[in-house]
């Protein structure tokens, strides 16, 4: 099973999302085997967008991730980075799909309510910087005979 990250960012949060987007991954089929409600650090916070640290928008990323507490979650299936990326939608809003959260739930790309992980290295990084190995669960679910083949 892959596992992937999952942030529901302070605009989600505070637009009182979390229940309707969750429901989007236990739709899905995905497993939740890690779940906390945390107020980012700055320090947790340039740590996980580093990649970001020369482009301009940096700075107000870092200042919109600690604004507000953020939802983490890891979730798990088969492809699951696939599968929570097309779950989440286009980066922009605008351009997606109606259905996915981002086009259901969103209009800008500053306020785009949900960071999913971009690649299964990447999601094994991201989970390490966010969970302890200890805050996550592993079970069986009745229903994955219904799910999974």
């Amino acid at each position: 099973m892959e596992r992937t990250l999952i942030l529901i960012k302070p605009d989600g949060v505070e637009r009182q999302l979390i229940g309707p987007i969750i429901t989007r991954f236990e739709q899905r089929g995905l497993k939740l085997v890690g779940l906390k409600l945390i107020q980012v650090s700055e320090e947790l916070a340039r740590e996980h967008y580093a990649i970001h640290a020369d482009k301009p928008f940096f700075k107000p990323l870092i200042e919109y991730i600690i604004s507000s507490p953020v939802v983490a979650m890891v979730w798990a299936g088969p492809q699951a980075v696939q599968a929570a990326r097309n779950t989440i939608g286009s980066t922009k809003p605008v351009e997606a799909t109606a259905g996915s959260i981002r086009g259901d739930f969103g209009m800008m790309v500053g306020r785009n309510l949900v960071h999913g992980s971009d690649s299964p290295e990447n999601a094994v990084t991201e989970i390490a910087l966010w969970f302890k190995e200890s805050e996550l669960v592993s079970y069986d679910r009745a229903i994955d005979k219904w799910i999974l083949e």
